[in-house]
């Protein structure tokens, strides 16, 4: 498997710009406040003019990573504006009162869909990691999950993500590194089989979310994913 390469993007100048640079896909949120939040279904149909990469919208409407009944409703309708506007899949993910993954919420807006989808950082809010992992394996079109290995950023977790990827080809197969990734953990993490990873600040100059995504930035990150997983 080849080195993957994800953008997250705010504005349809960020995924001009990171398609310009070689990424393989975007994550495209409205916000970043709360961790993240929805774009606006406008905002997704500009960019799927725009580009012709893989474009993915947070599903996420307030802070957390829990939802209810209600606002899966919501959740729901705003999942098939997107798909109405272009999306080639979500990233969405909840995480239960008593800290798992909230597989109930899961299965009502995955139910009847084909679409494939990523789980993302709010995994890394669960309790039991090893457990949480043995339940997204059994999730349908799930191909990709965003964690740093610890509620922190990769830093922190790298020897975790190194140890999960190791123990399980699936596992590895699966982990979309993200959460302040730094250059030198990539080898690391590609020797441990892992093929994905995404950046948000690391994209921008001065690592600035104020600035818009950089060209160059994207393929030195590029460059960089794709000989490491060539060795």
């Amino acid at each position: 498997m080849a080195g993957r390469l994800v953008i997250v993007c705010q504005h349809v100048a960020d995924a001009r710009h990171a398609a310009a640079g070689g990424a393989d896909g975007i994550v495209l949120v409205g916000s970043r406040d709360e961790g993240g939040l929805s774009p606006a279904p406008d905002l997704l149909r500009d960019v799927r003019r725009t580009v012709d990469i893989d474009v993915r919208p947070l599903v996420k409407l307030r802070a957390g990573y829990s939802t209810d009944g209600g606002e899966a409703t919501r959740l729901k309708g705003l999942v098939a504006d997107y798909r109405a506007g272009g999306a080639d899949g979500m990233v969405l993910g909840f995480v239960n009162g008593r800290s798992e993954v909230d597989t109930e919420v899961l299965g009502l807006l995955l139910d009847g869909t084909d679409w494939p989808w990523t789980f993302h950082r709010g995994f890394d809010a669960c309790l039991e990691t090893d457990r949480a992992w043995r339940t997204v394996l059994t999730l349908p079109r799930l191909d990709g999950v965003v964690t740093a290995g610890s509620a922190r950023d990769v830093e922190h977790g790298l020897d975790e993500l190194i140890r999960l990827a190791r123990s399980d080809p699936r596992i590895a197969n699966l982990v979309q590194a993200g959460g302040d990734l730094q250059p030198e953990h990539v080898p690391w993490l590609a020797r441990a089989g892992v093929r994905r990873f995404q950046i948000g600040s690391s994209a921008r100059p001065g690592r600035s979310w104020k600035a818009y995504v950089d060209p160059g930035l994207v393929r030195s990150w590029r460059t960089l994913i794709d000989d490491e997983v060539d060795a």
